[in-house]
């Protein structure tokens, strides 16, 4: 699976079909924090990812 980070670096990782929060937390990723775009559309945390598919990881900025 090819999986770009946050901070811009891009990864390549194995893994079988799993949930996205899971895949977020093995890269120590809080799933709170971020979007998850699933070649290339915004999917939530519960939906499931594998090898084939590509994750693009963005952090969300808020303040006030």
């Amino acid at each position: 699976m090819k999986v770009s980070l946050p901070d811009g670096v891009n990864r390549e990782i194995a893994v079988d079909e799993s949930r996205i929060d899971d895949i977020l937390m093995r890269l120590g990723i809080n799933p709170e924090e971020v979007l998850v775009a699933k070649n290339g559309r915004i999917v939530s945390e519960y939906e499931t990812a594998g090898d084939e598919d590509e994750l693009r990881i963005v952090r969300i900025v808020h303040g006030g």
